[in-house]
């Protein structure tokens, strides 16, 4: 009985220690994990902090609204649209050019997941294509800003296609897709236009309702009121156009001022 005594004891005092240690393994533990947490959390969370909070947009339409049709006179032409008509409280970001390659709008845009259709132009944009095949790879679709962003009115037929099919096959090139939509430099298309951007596979020539400015008040020109379905033009502003500030800044209240009117951004190419 003694000696059944004794055993009892000792297993109580090593019972004893076991819990012991695992509490104080456990504490540390804790304590350390908490700690790896808070070191590798912090940064994120206040970069993010900065960051604009969006609307999600709602899911795309299962059926794309109808574009405007060419006349019945057999010539098939790729009609101007500068909003899609829609009642979702939705907008379209669209950046033109390619002129800046900002590795802090791009880490931006990753973040945030924003939606944006790229209309590029060769002798803007060429130099680092493969800039805008990251963007691409986002989700983000590349359409046709011509050649060498020459104004297009006015015109000849062959000097209006060259620029524009050209275009298109540079892109298809380039990026694996042949664009279907089209944004004549400085918004400038006559008939002739239309019919060369058809002729070169183009369903559509996108124009705009609201017009990103730098340094203007407001993020729009004329302090833009947005409508459900505007198209919003903006750049990859190159530094000598952004007034002293930065790209991903213009981006940031831009993306406020859309949040602050109760918009959401939607893929253009959901709805064309």
């Amino acid at each position: 009985m003694q000696r059944a005594g004794r055993t009892t004891t000792t297993m109580r005092r090593l019972t004893s220690l076991i819990v012991a240690a695992v509490l104080a393994g456990g504490c540390g533990s804790t304590h350390s994990e908490k700690a790896a947490a808070e070191r590798s959390h912090q940064p994120v969370t206040a970069a993010r902090s900065t960051l604009p909070q969006l609307i999600p947009p709602p899911p795309p339409p299962r059926i794309k609204p109808p574009l405007p049709t060419s006349p019945g006179n057999g010539t098939h032409r790729a009609l101007p649209i500068d909003r899609i008509p829609t009642r979702e409280r939705v907008v379209f970001l669209t950046v033109d050019d390619g002129a800046a390659k900002d590795p802090a709008f791009a880490e931006m845009m990753r973040t945030l997941r924003v939606p944006f259709s790229m209309f590029l132009t060769d002798s803007l944009a060429g130099d680092d294509y493969p800039y805008f095949a990251r963007l691409q790879r986002l989700g983000n679709k590349v359409q046709n800003h011509t050649l060498s962003h020459k104004r297009l009115a006015g015109l000849p037929y062959a000097d209006q296609r060259a620029e524009i099919c050209g275009q298109q096959n540079r892109l298809r090139k380039v990026f694996g897709e042949r664009p279907t939509l089209f944004r004549p430099p400085y918004g400038y298309h006559d008939a002739t236009t239309l019919r060369a951007a058809a002729d070169c596979g183009i369903r559509a020539t996108v124009l705009w309702r609201a017009n990103v400015q730098p340094g203007k008040p407001g993020p729009f020109a004329g302090d833009h009121p947005l409508r459900p379905g505007d198209i919003v033009l903006f750049h990859f502003f190159p530094k000598e156009r952004l007034e002293g500030t930065t790209l991903k800044k213009v981006t940031e209240d831009l993306l406020r001022a859309i949040t602050a009117q109760g918009f959401a951004v939607a893929r253009l190419e959901d709805y064309v």
